[in-house]
């Protein structure tokens, strides 16, 4: 499979099951704390957020998916300790059940 991306880049992915007692409207607020972070902290590139539309049955009970790009790990190492990220940390911790993170490099 060809590759479009012209450079290297480090995605990030964060996969969430909330809790059965996490209401929509709590999981819009955690998505669009989420969605905001792109705008808070300088050096993400790329960011995609969306909700599991598979038709297999493997989620596990994983509904919300979220891709940040960074440009190099140091970038990524920022984003996980700043004030803004601690703060999308503090509002999602209580309502997910699970959380799976996976980081890789893609591109040439």
């Amino acid at each position: 499979m060809k590759t479009l991306d012209t450079q290297k880049v480090l995605r990030h992915i964060v996969l969430y099951k909330f809790k059965d007692s996490t209401t929509a409207a709590q999981i819009t607020e955690v998505v669009e704390a989420f969605r905001e972070l792109p705008e808070k902290i300088e050096g993400v590139i790329g960011f995609e957020h969306g909700t599991n539309i598979s038709p297999e049955g493997k989620s596990e009970g994983f509904t919300h998916m979220f891709l940040v790009t960074f440009p190099d790990e140091s970038t990524r190492d920022g984003y996980l300790v700043h004030p803004a990220h601690d703060a999308f940390v503090a509002i999602v911790r209580e309502r997910r059940e699970k959380v799976i993170v996976l980081d890789y490099w893609s591109g040439p």
